[in-house]
């Protein structure tokens, strides 16, 4: 055995310190198990809090749109994003919470291009707020949430109807539809499944059903998805499912245990119990839109 000389400096093998370059630093705090996983698959829409940077880094075309709308003074405005394929993709719908067509939903529209589909996402305050603006014209949430909970059930079908019929027209689409959409937009969702007798599959995350006999004019597959700590929506879904069983209606559900409301949005909180959601939830949404809008 070797002994260093006292003053002079060790000199250690190269198989070490090729060892020391290599292995990275493992702090403390990475081992802890109790701290909240971090979504960074890109297989996944961006969290809110992600959602602007996702955007600005995507290289799909996206681009806002004006859609005529009967019996309206202003066009509705609405987000498309354009998958890159060779051929004519089907359309995606994204009907947006209650706080209106915000960056998160225009990047959820983005990650459903990266799935193949061309997304269109109607800001369906288009022409209620100051000005005649949409979303992007009001002051605060608050005053976004007050105009999304006053449109019309009949309102909100015409512009989802008017949003549908330009989306299929576009040159590079076909006419096979479904609506994806979120909390307030996930009851719209089911809602417009129930009055669109031609839409082909509708997804309803954390969304609330219409009534039993709305139910019997569901032409399309539907897919719930809900966060287990939702009591005030989870609450409805057996009787669904019974009754979607009952009327011979495709519906499928799934309770993510653990998972809060907006668990898509919010995939940080709830010690990872929202991205453990989102990391189920959003294949089971594209598998259910692939085998629906082929």
């Amino acid at each position: 055995m070797t002994h260093a000389r006292p003053g002079r400096l060790s000199v250690l093998p190269l198989s070490t310190l090729l060892l020391a370059v290599v292995l990275p630093v493992i702090s403390p705090a990475s081992l802890r198990s109790d701290q909240p996983a971090t979504p960074a698959a890109s297989s996944l829409p961006a969290s809110e809090a992600q959602a602007k940077a996702a955007l600005e880094r995507s290289p799909r075309h996206g681009e806002y749109v004006e859609v005529k709308l009967a019996g309206a003074e202003r066009p509705l405005r609405a987000w498309v994003v354009y998958p890159e394929r060779k051929d004519k993709a089907p359309v995606v719908i994204v009907i947006h919470e209650i706080f209106g067509l915000s960056d998160w939903i225009r990047a959820v529209a983005d990650q459903l291009a990266k799935d193949g589909f061309i997304a269109i996402a109607p800001d369906l305050i288009s022409g209620k707020g100051p000005g005649g603006g949409g979303t992007d014209s009001v002051p605060s949430r608050d005053d976004v949430v007050k105009l999304v909970t006053s449109l019309a059930p009949a309102d909100v079908q015409a512009r989802l109807d008017a949003t549908r019929a330009y989306a299929i027209h576009l040159p590079a689409a076909f006419d096979k539809t479904a609506t994806v959409g979120f909390c307030w937009g996930g009851t719209a969702s089911f809602a417009y499944a129930a009055t669109q007798p031609t839409l082909n599959a509708a997804v309803v995350y954390y969304g609330t059903p219409p009534p039993p006999a709305a139910m019997a004019n569901v032409k399309a597959a539907v897919l719930g998805l809900y966060g287990g700590d939702d009591a005030r929506v989870t609450s409805t879904v057996d009787a669904t499912k019974a009754e979607m069983a009952k009327l011979g209606k495709a519906y499928e559900s799934e309770v993510f245990p653990g998972a809060g409301h907006g668990f898509l949005r919010a995939q940080e909180d709830r010690n990872g119990a929202n991205l453990k959601a989102t990391e189920q939830a959003w294949p089971r949404t594209i598998a259910l839109l692939r085998r629906s809008l082929r």
